[in-house]
């Protein structure tokens, strides 16, 4: 990468400077899922900008041009890793449909119209025995990697894909076909400054498309485990299994900073927080660091958190993390790695409580389960909408009524949250009916999709 140009590429030149300088989002994208299986999922892009005329508005909606696609996590073309190369643009949204194993590249130069630029067909992942594309991270070499949770027949093993700058597949990360020693894919995170990649675990597709059924957990069709690999050499160096209290680890992070050798993941069935970490001897460690004790439901039985996203501040100060079951959002201090202290929570929903944060203790369907902060920490956006399978599993109304948005205001100092009661997005009366909201990103990044080198 050049770093002799006259300005600077994609992003900021580290996550404090982000977090000072980053600009107030004004434009938020949200995946949408359809609740009618005859009509096309959707990006929507919403005016989150409290001086616009249109503030709390759909400003436009990108259909695709297919159905059952499943629109779920999605990424840049670039971001931060690629801040001292001007050459880089953060323009492409790079989105997969988790069923359909379709590819879309999305084009934002109009940032309030983003267009469709290209369409990678999902046999394009098959030539490489690869489907239901998932995690987006673009690499300082401008090419753009994806893992994907199962094979071509939905089944295990999963691995990891990649586009070059021209979104053509040009084969897997790790050349070789994947290690025996890992099956299960979901989420991963890349850390430059230590020469580490690790990945989470989830099941694969044929399972989890179903709904969740709790005996496949006995059979061990759900993954428990974090796996650790040289980032230079694309190669597999181990697992740490994390045992009963780890299972399904879902979304990871590593701390912002560069020069910090220290991550989260949350696990959603163990209802757990894991911190992985390099020792004194340069080795990968793993530690539990929190444990959401079940709660009593309606009949008298424990009810797991089943935590379902999660992210950390760019200041590393604080973890935010959904239990979709219970229905919080926390917050906890992460000044103590080893230590989280519990700082914030606010209840949106969920199993086992009749009421919420909101004033008038409004209705809603489903609990918290993705969240975005904004640069400077003090806004955090949230949705409810975890897989359509899993939703009407769960939560039937979410089929019926749609997804919300809200906004929840953080103390980015001392920590605390509250709820902004005058920030609401019900998603029941969309043009083609009601929908489901998943993922979140804004047009100059955020907190889960910039890596600094």
């Amino acid at each position: 990468m050049s770093s002799s140009c006259c300005k600077k590429g994609p992003g900021h030149a580290s996550p404090l400077d982000a977090m000072k300088n980053g600009e107030h989002e004004k434009i938020l994208y949200l995946a949408m899922v359809s609740c009618q299986d005859d009509q096309p999922d959707y990006l929507n892009t919403i005016d989150v900008d409290p001086n616009s005329p249109t503030y709390q508005q759909v400003i436009s909606r990108l259909y695709s041009p297919n159905i059952n696609d499943e629109f779920h996590h999605f990424g840049w073309n670039a971001c931060s890793s690629c801040h001292d190369d001007c050459s880089k643009q953060r323009r492409f949204i790079v989105l997969g449909g988790f069923k359909s194993s379709k590819i879309y590249i999305i084009d934002t130069a109009n940032e309030t119209k983003p267009s469709i630029h290209k369409i990678i067909d999902s046999d394009e992942l098959k030539k490489l025995d690869l489907s239901a594309p998932h995690t987006v991270h673009c690499l300082g070499s401008g090419d753009i990697m994806i893992s994907c949770l199962g094979n071509a027949q939905g089944e295990l093993p999963g691995g990891f894909a990649l586009l070059n700058e021209n979104f053509e597949v040009t084969g897997r990360w790790n050349d070789k076909n994947a290690p025996d020693a890992v099956q299960f894919y979901y989420d991963y995170w890349y850390k430059p400054r230590y020469n580490i990649m690790v990945s989470s675990e989830w099941a694969a597709p044929n399972v989890f498309e179903k709904g969740f059924n709790p005996n496949d957990v006995a059979l061990k069709k759900y993954g428990q485990s974090l796996h650790f690999w040289d980032w230079s050499k694309r190669e597999y160096l181990k697992t740490i299994d994390l045992g009963p209290d780890g299972l399904i680890p879902l979304e990871l992070r590593f701390c912002h900073n560069p020069t910090t050798p220290i991550g989260y993941v949350v696990c959603a069935l163990g209802s757990s927080v894991f911190r992985f970490f390099q020792d004194k001897s340069n080795e990968w460690q793993v530690e539990k660091a929190i444990q959401v004790e079940a709660l009593t439901g309606n009949d008298g039985q424990p009810v797991p958190a089943i935590i379902s996203d999660m992210l950390i501040s760019l200041n590393d100060k604080f973890i935010y993390f959904c239990n979709w079951f219970h229905g919080d959002v926390r917050q906890y201090d992460i000044s103590n790695p080893e230590k989280p202290k519990l700082t914030g929570q606010v209840w949106l929903g969920g199993l086992t409580k009749t009421d919420n944060d909101f004033e008038d203790n409004r209705s809603i369907h489903g609990g918290p389960q993705m969240i975005q902060l904004s640069l400077d920490g003090k806004r955090l956006y949230v949705t409810n909408s975890l897989y359509s399978s899993w939703d009407d599993q769960f939560y039937p109304g979410i089929r019926k009524d749609g997804s919300y948005l809200a906004k929840i205001d953080c103390d980015s100092e001392n920590g605390g949250m509250k709820l902004d009661q005058n920030f609401y997005m019900s998603f029941k009366d969309e043009p083609n009916g009601p929908a489901r909201a998943h993922e979140m990103r804004y047009p100059g990044g955020d907190c889960t999709s910039d890596i600094w080198n």
